[in-house]
């Protein structure tokens, strides 16, 4: 009897009422919600316990930069390992993609490229703190796309994008957000 009690839940997670297999997985929200949440616990950790420890060009023997590449001690920029990151997992899984993007992009190639990232970046910005989820169709294949607030954790987000030579905008705050996370999962 232990045995068949133990073993109850599982059919009934795979049998519905009527005796049919039901699908079994997690939702797309939930889904993006997770991912969201392991690349700004990331992000952040890098930019506060590595980039602001960092300072400024000049300060320690390790100098964050944009052309970290060109300098004998350089080290990316939390925008720059992001991207390395999604790239990684592009090579790794087709399961889901991931991008920093921005209304205010300080590289062109950030700027939303879809209606649906345009929709959720401007509504990421206009709700603090909420967060936008949408479908749309890319190549005759539907996604699920969530927008997450990238929001300026410390003061070298802000000191770079305020400062850079090619910023749209340079009136950024702690706090503000600056741009989006845009998670895109094949439905």
């Amino acid at each position: 009897m232990k045995k068949l009690v133990a073993a109850l839940p599982l059919c009934l997670v795979m049998v519905g009422c009527g005796g049919e297999a039901k699908q079994s997985g997690i939702e797309p929200k939930v889904y993006t919600d997770s991912l969201f949440a392991v690349m700004k616990a990331d992000r952040t950790n890098y930019t506060k316990m590595i980039i602001k420890r960092l300072g400024p060009a000049g300060a320690s023997a390790i100098v964050p930069d944009e052309h970290w590449e060109d300098k004998p001690n350089g080290a990316p920029l939390p925008a720059q390992m992001f991207r390395y990151g999604a790239e990684a997992v592009a090579e790794m899984t087709s399961d889901f993609s991931y991008s920093l993007q921005s209304l205010w992009p300080v590289n062109s190639q950030n700027g939303p490229r879809t209606e649906v990232e345009k929709v959720g970046l401007t509504y990421i910005n206009d709700n603090p703190g909420e967060n936008f989820y949408g479908e749309e169709e890319l190549g005759g294949v539907k996604y699920f796309t969530a927008v997450y607030p990238d929001v300026a954790v410390a003061a070298p987000c802000v000191d770079c994008h305020n400062g850079h030579k090619d910023t749209p905008r340079t009136d950024f705050k702690l706090g503000d957000v600056m741009g989006g996370v845009v998670i895109r999962v094949p439905m």
